[in-house]
């Protein structure tokens, strides 16, 4: 899996020029302070909270996993992988 400390991919600002908002509307629309925390999140610095990446997915109108499809599978391979070497390792 790749260095989760490495930029994180996500396709948050592709949804978010979609709907036509600039990132301080976004920081309006969903309560936060500053507009910076957007950029942070578009430019995979830092990962929404949970209650955040639900708030956006509502506002972008998509599912929460379209707007990190490429992290899901990274993330998806490597379990998988692990799951396997666990059970070959039960098998024996």
């Amino acid at each position: 899996m790749k260095n989760i400390k490495s930029k994180i991919p996500n396709y948050l600002k592709k949804y978010r020029r979609i709907r036509g908002l600039k990132q301080k509307d976004v920081a309006k629309i969903l309560g936060i302070k500053s507009a910076s925390i957007i950029s942070r999140w578009e430019k995979g610095v830092c990962l929404p909270n949970t209650l955040n990446l639900f708030r956006l997915s509502i506002l972008y109108r998509t599912m929460s996993d379209a707007l990190f499809l490429d992290l899901i599978k990274d993330l998806r391979d490597d379990i998988r992988k692990r799951e396997e070497k666990i059970l070959k390792q039960k098998m024996r």
